[in-house]
């Protein structure tokens, strides 16, 4: 059985975007080398990744080109060939075709469909968008948070999850220190279903 893993950059507040749009550049992130290289490694590990439609847009606008991309650096090149090769699955209603190694679930049994997805997966699915992320997390399909906090406060702006008010508990597995205060921590969400309850 697969596992859900819902990675994002976040405030201290748990915020993911200061102001609509943004899409993870606000100035508030700190992104170095060594933490932009563990991103690599991790996502390189996946076997996997779901993302929505908005996520999806924002990373297919430039992530194909910046593999080539010669102006920017090594690390933001290499995670732009790992995301175009890995396998990806978009959640969305109204898009009908994807390039990239995407294919499309969308309709009412998309949760149904991750579902089986996750069943049939062997290894990590990030999860990529706070919609989606929610909507698994209230189906009791979530079953990590891998959060790369940075330290500012926004005090507004775009939680991590979207509308949902229901205690989660949770078990620390890694944490880490990274360059310019940025903290990881990765946890396993306690109530996550198993496979043969979905």
């Amino acid at each position: 059985m697969g596992r859900f893993i819902y990675s994002m950059q976040v405030s201290l507040d748990l915020r993911i975007e200061q102001v609509p749009g943004d899409n993870g550049a606000g100035e508030w992130l700190r992104v170095g080398e060594e933490l932009h290289r563990e991103a690599n490694a991790q996502t390189r590990a996946l076997a996997l990744m779901v993302h929505g439609r908005v996520y999806y847009e924002v990373m297919e606008e430039f992530m194909p080109r910046a593999s080539e991309d010669a102006s920017l650096p090594d690390v933001l090149r290499e995670y732009g060939e790992i995301w175009t090769a890995k396998p990806k699955v978009l959640v969305s209603r109204t898009r009908r075709s994807a390039d990239h190694n995407t294919r499309i679930i969308g309709g009412d049994d998309a949760i149904e469909q991750l579902a089986a997805l996750r069943a049939g997966t062997d290894g990590g699915i990030s999860v990529g968008g706070a919609a989606l992320a929610t909507q698994l997390l209230r189906a009791g399909l979530l079953d990590e948070l891998l959060l790369w906090t940075h330290p500012a406060i926004l005090g507004f702006g775009r939680p991590l999850f979207d509308d949902y008010d229901v205690p989660i508990d949770l078990d620390l597995l890694d944490q880490r220190s990274f360059e310019h205060g940025v903290t990881m921590h990765r946890y396993a969400v306690r109530d996550a279903k198993e496979a043969t309850s979905c």
